[in-house]
């Protein structure tokens, strides 16, 4: 259950500055569908407005990395941080931008073996080569 009320289309139409965003979210994504993550910040217009900026500026203009690589990345920080929504909503989007299952099982792989080697590094205290961090 959501801690926050997740606001329908009705009550974003009385609210400019929420429907503004709304709007914006639906051109720059070519659809009608709204996700709850918006629909819960809309309690917050301030951080709604904020969250929406950062993610248009981050996983939307292009950039170095291509929306694909972004996703998987982001698929994998969401795992890390245990955040289930953000793996479903990340994992469909990467889909929509191609991602084959070949590449989601490879992805899967690679955060299984870095989550291995991460915990043994730290397991045992490994010092960082010097080659490394340019000493």
């Amino acid at each position: 259950m959501a801690t926050q009320r997740l606001w329908t289309d009705e009550e974003v139409s009385r609210i400019p500055r929420v429907l503004a965003v709304f709007d914006d979210i639906r051109a720059t994504r070519k659809s009608d569908f709204v996700n709850n993550f918006w629909r819960a910040l809309a309690n917050e217009p301030a951080l709604l407005e904020s969250t929406w900026s950062r993610v248009k500026e981050v996983m939307i203009a292009p950039g170095a990395l291509d929306p694909l690589v972004k996703e998987l990345i982001y698929i994998a920080v969401s795992t890390i941080n245990g955040c289930s929504y953000c793996i479903h909503s990340h994992t469909a989007a990467a889909r929509a931008k191609g991602m084959s299952d070949e590449q989601h099982a490879e992805l899967l792989a690679v955060m299984g073996l870095a989550a291995q080697t991460n915990s043994l590094a730290s397991a045992l205290q490994i010092p960082v080569d010097p080659e490394f961090t340019g000493g």
